[in-house]
């Protein structure tokens, strides 16, 4: 009897590992939860346990911000305790030789005068643009204005402390802070390091602060009774719930770039095309809302218009745009501490990241598209349909530009990106079949002998 012929299994093609666990954005989305039924029930629960105050949802803009606390407190706890991020040496800490305080008086005196010269010139930048002090960005002024001070002192024993453990505390902070007190030799290339890093921070912190309120309000005081078995209604309310949860989970990203947590801002995209491709997507220089260059909803009506009176067909349409928001906001969650536009912050590899190298922005535009079906107008003018339909088909193109730029950034930076980027284009269903797509559409170049 011929023996068996074993055929060999193929090479295992793992995964590169993620840089971030599905533990802590699901620690966060815990806290979120639990604060947000305890400010819709806070009514009951005054009342229950005799506290002072309104008898009401908990529905105003601090609320929204504590929600940070709820959301922000838990990721860093199972950060810490759980995956102990402290001790990576992607931290650049070493606990283990703490140096004596004389030891780097000077540097820290140095990189405090960084530090508060960054602050002071962001402040400004925020009292001279007209566009923070109207608007939803009042409330973002405030919240800036009251954290200013606490922010100056807390540097000083903050910094103080981490040098003493830091492997390399001359960083880029203390760069900026050698070129302003002049006694030292820097290197202008830190500089820009450190400043694109805090032009991150200073100009989307303010934008995130300003959105917490609304969606907080509307989640916090609805009345679920009164959606009943409507499928838009329905629809509404879960990505407006979906949404809410983007909104936080990177607030608490953009809130907490520290070093102990590894959730530092290991370098911001030094490329001017991925600054304009982002910023472009953004208030004050937003070029999709109404009435500007990308605004793709001239005479258009949404969805539920189009699909009233077809019921099957509307509770199929709620389920893929709640699927389609579902997975946005599942890109956030999955980054954890470290979500924020423009910056290195660690490899990320799990979640929807297994599945195509940016799902947010995949899952945001078919949902634009979805949503909005540009090419139906009640106008009922074809040059409308026509021109809704190829702007906003130059919306999908900024987004695809901003990804491209993304990903120069990373395979610049990191090794392990790269092994992910090849690892995806072999492995990930999605991400094969646009490339497949786009070599398609794209004809190659004819090399000639």
């Amino acid at each position: 009897m011929a023996g068996r012929v074993t055929i060999p299994a193929p090479p295992a093609d793992p995964r590169p590992p993620s840089d971030v666990s599905a533990g802590v954005g699901l620690a966060g989305l815990a806290g979120l939860f639990a604060w947000l039924l305890i400010c819709r029930n806070w009514a009951g629960l005054a009342e229950a346990l005799a506290l002072p105050g309104p008898r009401a949802p908990l529905s105003g803009p601090n609320a929204a911000l504590a929600a940070v606390l709820f959301s922000g407190l838990p990721m860093i706890a199972w950060s810490l305790l759980v995956d102990k991020v402290h001790r990576r040496a992607s931290t650049g800490i070493d606990w283990r030789k703490p140096r004596k305080l004389a030891e780097v008086a000077d540097i820290s005196i140095t990189k405090i005068a960084g530090l508060w010269a960054t602050f002071a010139l962001i402040g400004f930048t925020y009292c001279i643009a007209r566009w923070y002090w109207a608007g939803n960005y009042l409330f973002a002024m405030q919240v800036i204005t009251a954290a200013a001070l606490p922010l100056f002192v807390l540097t000083v024993p903050y910094v103080l402390w981490l040098d003493r453990v830091l492997v390399e505390p001359r960083d880029s902070t203390w760069h900026f802070g050698a070129m302003l007190i002049g006694r030292e030799p820097f290197a202008a290339e830190q500089v820009w390091i450190h400043w694109r890093a805090w032009l991150v921070k200073g100009f989307f912190c303010a934008f995130m602060i300003s959105i917490l309120p609304p969606g907080w309000a509307e989640l916090t005081t609805l009345d679920l009774a009164e959606i009943g078995p409507d499928p838009v209604a329905i629809a509404r309310w879960l990505t407006e719930l979906l949404f809410l949860i983007d909104v936080q989970i990177a607030m608490v990203g953009y809130l907490v770039t520290l070093k102990p947590l590894d959730a530092q801002i290991r370098s911001a995209n030094p490329h001017l095309a991925g600054w304009v491709a982002a910023l472009i997507c953004y208030p004050p220089f937003l070029l999709m809302s109404n009435g500007a260059p990308l605004d793709y909803h001239y005479g258009t009506a949404d969805w539920a218009f189009w699909l009233q009176g077809h019921t099957a067909l509307l509770w199929v349409w709620a389920a893929l745009l709640v699927l389609l928001t579902a997975i946005y906001a599942w890109a956030t969650v999955a980054f954890g501490l470290r979500f924020s536009n423009l910056t290195y912050r660690g490899v990320l590899t799990n979640g929807p990241y297994r599945f195509t190298r940016h799902p947010a922005y995949l899952a945001k535009n078919l949902f634009w598209w979805a949503a909005t079906l540009p090419f139906l107008v009640t106008t009922h003018n074809l040059n409308d349909a026509v021109r809704n339909t190829v702007i906003l088909a130059l919306v999908s193109a900024v987004y695809y530009w901003r990804a491209r730029t993304e990903e120069q950034h990373l395979l610049a930076e990191d090794a392990k990106y790269r092994d992910y980027h090849a690892w995806m284009a072999r492995n990930a269903t999605i991400t094969r079949a646009l490339g497949r797509i786009a070599k398609a559409v794209v004809p190659r170049r004819v090399v000639a002998a």
